[in-house]
């Protein structure tokens, strides 16, 4: 049954949000909560630094490759339909990561718990729009975004917490029940719902995901096989090749992933340059910050955790602060100027970083980090909607959101490879620290050429978007 536009009564609308909500922070709580979680999992599964890398950048990388297909799947066969059979293999996968018994078992529910966490996430906005009437539809998705906020801040605690009082496995047991208590819920609380059948480009996604898995291959395994391998070399041809395929195939596809003509768009790619940056700041402060603390500062998870409230904390207040301040001045400004404060404070923390450190000389830059990209993150999606013609407003939304993950995946991996090609491990302080320090300029020289990227956004084309929008 189609109710698209039918409005089912505010108690249905409540149930709706509260089932979208905790399913939106149990998908984001796991991701932040493992940041933390790290350290021990490395320690009790003998985990080699690209292993770990891969714990992280495989839930984001199959996350991102399925969100369009997901909203496409949903919008064919049934919202309702689609949202549940995700958050099963989601609760199904977090139980496969906690009786992992090895690196390579637990990559593999990881990569089960992005599946599964894209359909939530690419569906639970469309179930709450279509049960709220348009006056309080934004409130309503306001609520929905609150789950991953609130996520964002108590993640890494958590995750330090449960660590150290029970074991990393935890983390992912936790799941379990809130996912087997969702599910009927959905079945029962949630109405069906469907939307326009649109194609997918399969031959498009295929074609990405195929280069970015050669070349995160070639990225996580050049220390460990030599830069100038045969296979290396030819997994980073076959990436670059498959890219350029994947250009040639969106010049000729029906209905393109990405439509040619917004790679000549000044203000989509240098909004989209913004977008990668910052979440390149995003993956890798997630993956290196808490294991700086407790590898190179001796703190245990739950400490650890404490520790990264700082660099979260401000995610939450400072964000909406960027967004109006774009709604006011237009988002070039508030970009440029997060951007900036974000590669101040990374090259802060990669000049005082070494053996003996203390924590009260990293707090003030990871908040300087923190507040600049919490004051360029709404701004820089405001910037590619902006410079887009209002029906291609959804195929920006959908890129960026594909690019965000992406970017933050091949961000962390190349960081990684800078932390093993300088000796970086876990053996001790001292060695961790060396790895680090590589790692964090790495992230600088990323984050600055985007900076530089976003200085050629365009004011005019932006502005005319936002009065239009306003309107």
């Amino acid at each position: 049954m189609d109710i698209t536009g039918d409005i089912t009564g505010e108690a249905r609308g409540r149930r709706v949000l509260v089932v979208a909500a905790v399913a939106s922070f149990m998908t984001a709580l796991d991701t932040l909560a493992v940041a933390t979680a790290l350290t021990s999992i490395q320690r009790d599964l003998g985990a080699r630094p690209d292993q770990l890398e891969w714990t992280v950048n495989t839930f984001n990388l199959v996350m991102a490759v399925l969100l369009l297909p997901a909203a496409a799947l949903g919008d064919r066969f049934g919202r309702r339909r689609i949202y549940a059979a995700g958050l099963a293999l989601f609760t199904a996968s977090s139980a496969v990561c906690a009786m992992a018994p090895d690196a390579g078992v637990l990559i593999l529910g990881r990569a089960g718990q992005g599946a599964g966490a894209a359909f939530v996430i690419a569906l639970g906005l469309a179930l709450v729009g279509t049960v709220f009437p348009p006056e309080r539809r934004g409130t309503a998705i306001g609520l929905l975004e609150a789950g991953a906020g609130v996520a964002i801040l108590v993640g890494p605690v958590l995750g330090g917490v449960v660590t150290q009082l029970v074991g990393w496995e935890a983390i992912f047991w936790l799941n379990v029940p809130i996912g087997l208590v969702l599910l009927p819920l959905v079945l029962v609380a949630v109405p069906e719902s469907t939307g326009r059948a649109t194609p997918i480009d399969v031959v498009g996604l295929v074609l990405v995901a195929g280069a970015v898995l050669a070349a995160m291959w070639g990225l996580s395994n050049g220390n460990l096989a030599g830069w100038t391998s045969p296979g290396l070399t030819g997994a980073l041809v076959g990436a670059g090749a498959l890219v350029i395929a994947f250009l040639a195939w969106e010049r000729r596809a029906a209905h393109p992933l990405l439509p040619p003509h917004l790679l000549r768009n000044r203000g989509f790619v240098t909004g989209i340059a913004a977008v990668a940056a910052l979440f390149v700041q995003v993956f890798g402060g997630l993956f290196f910050f808490g294991q700086l603390f407790q590898v190179g500062l001796g703190f245990d998870p739950l400490h650890a955790g404490l520790a990264l409230v700082p660099w979260t904390a401000m995610m939450i207040v400072i964000g909406p602060v960027g967004g109006r301040l774009a709604d006011r001045v237009g988002p070039r400004l508030p970009i440029l100027g997060g951007l900036t404060l974000t590669v101040v404070g990374m090259v802060w923390i990669a000049l005082v970083t070494g053996v003996g450190t203390t924590y009260a000389e990293l707090v003030v830059p990871l908040v300087v980090i923190s507040i600049g990209g919490s004051l360029a993150m709404a701004p820089a999606s405001t910037a590619v909607i902006g410079s887009v013609a209002p029906h291609e407003v959804g195929i920006a939304s959908g890129v960026t959101s594909m690019v965000r993950e992406l970017a933050g995946t091949l961000g962390l991996a190349v960081m990684v490879a800078a932390f093993t090609g300088a000796g970086g491990g876990y053996g001790s302080a001292a060695q961790f620290v060396a790895g680090f320090g590589p790692a964090a300029w790495t992230s600088v020289a990323l984050i600055g050429a985007a900076t530089l990227a976003a200085t050629f956004l365009p004011r005019r084309t932006v502005e005319r978007q936002l009065v239009h929008l306003e309107r």
